[in-house]
C-alpha cells in the first residue's frame, strides 16, 4: 500500500461496458498508478549507494530532465513499453510527475507579505535517450504512427522560432463567458467548441452557434521550431534520392541545432494536415503528412563524425598493436586502392588525406585547419576518378560531386523559401553535408570560375559565410577536398609551360597542400606490367572467396581511420620544427632562383600555406602510427611527398628559355620561308610538309613554340591554324 497516504483523490475505474471492458481495465494500469511509478522512479532510482541521479539533476536543472530509457527499464519493465507504444499519453504524465517531484523537493518560499508558502509548480520537459539502433528513414511506415522511434540523419534546414499556444483562451461574443481549450502538441491545432454552454436567462437571447473568439494575449505559449532532417549520405542506396523528414522541436530543444549538424533523435511519429497541400489532396480528408515530434536529441560530436563510435576493447587492442608495427605506414598505403597499379606517391597522399592533421584553436580565437587538400591533375585513364571513388567508400563521411554538375549554391548552401510560411531558410550543400569528412570533386577544371570561387573560403577558413535574402550566417565545413582535373588540352603536354598546362588560378592552387601531375608515360616494360595487372583484376573479379576479405579489410581501414581521428592529435617535436624551417626556406630560395632564371613566377606558388601543408602532412603520418608527437622522420617523409608532388608540378613543363639548337634554328628558317607574313596554314599540314623535307616533328613543334613566345606567330581555331604576324 505504498503511496496510500499521499494527498490525492482516489477513484475507481468504472467499466463503461462491464461485460467486455473488465479484462482491458485489468490489463492496463490506471493513470494514477503510472503517475505514482514515474514519481517513484525520479525520486528513488539509485545508481550507486545513496546517489540519486534524477533527483540531483532536477534540483540542478529544474527546467528539463534527461531520462535514459535503459534506467527506466531497469526500474520497471512495464514503463518503457507503455512509453514506446503510446508516448503522447504517457509523456505528459511523466512531465507532471517530474513537476510534482520538483515541487516536493524545493523548500517553501517567503511570500511578499512575509508568510511561508508552497513554491509554485513549474513545467519540466522530459528528454529521452536510448542506446537502441536507429531505424532507417525509408522503413518508417503506417505501423509506426503515434509510436516512439529513433532515427539518424543530417539537418539541412532550420526554420525561425515561432510561438505555439499550449492553451487557447476563448471568450463568447454574446455572454462574455471565458474558457480555456488545450492545444494538441506538435503541429496540431486546438479544437474550438461550436456552441457556448451558457444557459440564457428569461428575456436574454441565446448564444449563437460558433460564438467563441480567441484572445491571444491570455493564451499560454511555448517556443517551437521546425527542422528538416535528411538521410545521412552514406545510408542512401545508389541511384536513389535522399529522403527527408520534418521535425518539430519545442521548449528547450529550440535553437540548439544549425543546418549541417548530424543528429540522432528520438521522437513521436505523428501526422498533421498540411495547409498548403496540393489541390488534389485537399478534398481527401484521410490523407495526412507525417512528421516527428522530437522528445530527445543526441548531437553527434565532430571528432567521430559517425556517431559516438563505440570501439570494442579487442578492436582498440588490435589497432594499438598494428600502430606499434614498424611497417604500419607501408601497410596502410598498400591498402589504399589496391586495384590500382603503381602511383605509390598518390596513394601516400590519399592516406594522409584520410587521416588528416590536427585542428588547432589559438588563444585569440583563430582556427587553423587540420584537413589536407589534394589535387590530381593529368592525362585521362590514369585512375584519378578511381582514387576519388575509393576515398568516397573509405572515408567515414564523404560526398562525391562532379564539377560540371555542381553550382556554387549546391556546393556551399542555398537559400530556399518555404512554400507554406513564405519565409527563407538555409539548406546546406555538399561542403556542409560532408562536415568532418571528405568532398571528392571530379572534373574540377570543368567548373565555372564563379562556382570555383565559392569553395575558396571553405578550403582555407573551413567555414561558409552566407549573406543573402536577409540571412547572414556562418556554417561549418571542416572538410578535406580531393579534386581531379584534366589540363586544358585534355592531355598533359610536355611542350607547354607549367602555366599553360595547369590552367587554374594561383588563389585556388595555393589552397591545395599537394598537387600531383599524373602522366601516362609510354614505356614498354611498364605498359606490360600494367596490362597484366589489369587483366588479372578483370579475371579474378568474381571470385567470392576473396570478396568478403576485401570488404572486411575496407571496413577495418574505415574503423582504424575513425579511431585515429578520434583519439590522436599529434604535435611537432623540437627537432622536427627546426628541420622543417630549413626545408621551407630552401624551397623558397629554389623557387626564387627559378623565377629569376625564367623571368616569370612559377605556376604553383610556394607560400606559407605550403609550409602549413608540410606540418599537416607530418601530423597525418604521426597519426597513422597513433603517435602523439610528429618526429623528424615524419617531417622528412612529408617533405619528400611535397617534393614529388607540388614542387615537381611547379617545375614541370617546358622551360621558357628553350635552348636554340642549330636544328631548331633551321626549322625556324624553313617555317618562315614556307609561311609569308599575314599568311595562315594548318599546323598539321605545315608539320607534314616539313617532315617530308626530312625534319623531325618534335623539333618543328619546338621551333613553333619559340616563335609563339617571341610573338611572331599566333594560333587560331583551337590551335589548329597558325597565322604569321606582321
Amino acid at each position: 500500500m505504498s503511496g496510500w497516504d499521499e494527498g490525492a483523490v482516489y477513484y475507481s475505474d468504472q467499466a463503461q461496458f462491464p461485460e467486455s471492458g473488465t479484462d482491458a481495465a485489468a490489463a492496463t494500469p490506471s493513470r494514477h498508478t503510472i503517475l505514482r511509478k514515474f514519481k517513484e522512479f525520479i525520486r528513488n532510482l539509485e545508481t550507486d549507494k545513496n546517489v540519486f541521479p534524477y533527483r540531483e539533476s532536477l534540483i540542478n536543472n529544474p527546467r528539463s530532465l534527461f531520462v535514459h530509457l535503459e534506467d527506466l527499464l531497469a526500474f520497471d519493465a512495464e514503463l518503457p513499453s507503455l512509453l514506446r507504444s503510446s508516448p503522447s499519453d504517457y509523456l505528459p504524465l511523466f512531465e507532471t510527475a517530474a513537476a510534482e517531484v520538483l515541487q516536493s523537493l524545493r523548500l517553501k518560499e517567503q511570500g511578499e507579505s512575509g508568510e511561508m508558502k508552497e513554491p509554485e509548480t513549474r513545467e519540466v520537459q522530459i528528454l529521452l535517450s536510448s542506446k537502441e539502433d536507429p531505424v532507417s528513414m525509408r522503413m518508417l511506415g503506417a505501423q509506426y504512427i503515434s509510436k516512439l522511434i529513433k532515427i539518424a540523419g543530417i539537418t539541412i534546414a532550420a526554420s525561425r522560432v515561432k510561438a505555439k499556444a499550449t492553451y487557447v483562451s476563448l471568450v463568447c461574443k454574446n455572454c462574455q463567458s471565458t474558457r480555456e481549450v488545450p492545444c494538441r502538441p506538435g503541429l496540431g491545432g486546438a479544437i474550438v467548441p461550436r456552441s457556448c454552454d451558457h444557459v440564457p436567462q428569461a428575456g436574454e437571447e441565446p448564444c449563437p452557434i460558433d460564438p467563441w473568439i480567441v484572445v491571444p494575449d491570455k493564451s499560454k505559449y511555448v517556443d517551437q521550431q521546425t527542422l528538416k532532417l535528411q538521410e545521412n549520405p552514406e545510408d542512401v542506396p545508389t541511384g536513389e534520392l535522399p529522403r527527408n523528414m520534418l521535425l518539430s522541436v519545442d521548449r528547450h530543444l529550440v535553437q540548439r541545432i544549425v543546418p549541417g549538424t548530424r543528429l540522432t533523435i528520438i521522437g513521436i511519429y505523428s501526422i498533421f494536415q498540411a495547409a498548403n497541400s496540393s489541390a488534389s489532396h485537399r478534398g481527401a480528408v484521410a490523407v495526412r503528412q507525417p512528421y516527428i515530434r522530437v522528445v530527445g536529441i543526441e548531437e553527434v560530436n565532430e571528432a567521430s563524425s559517425r556517431g559516438h563510435a563505440a570501439f570494442t576493447k579487442e578492436e582498440v587492442e588490435e589497432f594499438k598493436k598494428f600502430a606499434s608495427r614498424t611497417d604500419a605506414y607501408e601497410v596502410i598505403c598498400s591498402k589504399i586502392a589496391p586495384s590500382i597499379f603503381g602511383e605509390e606517391n598518390v596513394k601516400k597522399a590519399v592516406a594522409c588525406l584520410l587521416f588528416g592533421g590536427s585542428r588547432k584553436n589559438l588563444p585569440d580565437g583563430v582556427k587553423l585547419r587540420g584537413d589536407i587538400n589534394v589535387l590530381l591533375l593529368g592525362d585521362p585513364s590514369t585512375a584519378k576518378s578511381q582514387f576519388l571513388k575509393f576515398v568516397e567508400k573509405t572515408a567515414p563521411v564523404a560526398v562525391y560531386t562532379s564539377g560540371k554538375g555542381s553550382s556554387a549554391a549546391g556546393l556551399t548552401a542555398s537559400v530556399i523559401r518555404d512554400s507554406s510560411t513564405r519565409e527563407f531558410y538555409l539548406e546546406g550543400g555538399a561542403m556542409v553535408l560532408a562536415d568532418g569528412g571528405v568532398v571528392c570533386i571530379d572534373e574540377f577544371d570543368k567548373m565555372r570560375p564563379e562556382d570555383r570561387v565559392a569553395i575558396h573560403e571553405a578550403m582555407e577558413q573551413q567555414t561558409i559565410s552566407i549573406a543573402k535574402a536577409g540571412i547572414t550566417t556562418v556554417l561549418n565545413s571542416r572538410t578535406s577536398v580531393l579534386a581531379a582535373a584534366n589540363p586544358p588540352s585534355g592531355r598533359y603536354d610536355d611542350l607547354k609551360t607549367a602555366q599553360e598546362n595547369i590552367d587554374l588560378q594561383t588563389t585556388i592552387l595555393s589552397r591545395f597542400d599537394l598537387i600531383f601531375i599524373v602522366k601516362d608515360k609510354r614505356d614498354y616494360g611498364r605498359d606490360k606490367i600494367i596490362a597484366s595487372h589489369i587483366i588479372k583484376v578483370h579475371a579474378s573479379a568474381n571470385k567470392t572467396s576473396g570478396d568478403s576479405r576485401t570488404a572486411k579489410e575496407e571496413n577495418w581501414l574505415k574503423r582504424y581511420i575513425q579511431y585515429c581521428r578520434t583519439e590522436c592529435h599529434p604535435r611537432l617535436s623540437e627537432s622536427a620544427s627546426s628541420r622543417l624551417q630549413n626545408e621551407y626556406v630552401r624551397f623558397r630560395q629554389d623557387m626564387r632562383k627559378q623565377a629569376n632564371e625564367t623571368g616569370e613566377a612559377s605556376a604553383v606558388p610556394i607560400t606559407v600555406r605550403q609550409l602549413e601543408a608540410i606540418i599537416r602532412l607530418s601530423e597525418a603520418l604521426a597519426k597513422m602510427k597513433l603517435s602523439h608527437v610528429a618526429t623528424e622522420t615524419d617531417v622528412i617523409e612529408a617533405v619528400n611527398l611535397f617534393k614529388v608532388s607540388t614542387v615537381e608540378a611547379a617545375q614541370s613543363g617546358i622551360n621558357q628559355q628553350v635552348t636554340l639548337t642549330p636544328e631548331i634554328k633551321q626549322a625556324e628558317t624553313q617555317i618562315k620561308r614556307r609561311l609569308g607574313i599575314g599568311m595562315r596554314i594548318s599546323e598539321r599540314r605545315l608539320i607534314d610538309e616539313l617532315a617530308r623535307m626530312g625534319m623531325n616533328e618534335s623539333i618543328v613543334r619546338r621551333a613553333l613554340i619559340v616563335m609563339h613566345q617571341r610573338d611572331e606567330i599566333e594560333y587560331k581555331h583551337e590551335r589548329r591554324v597558325i597565322v604569321r604576324k606582321v
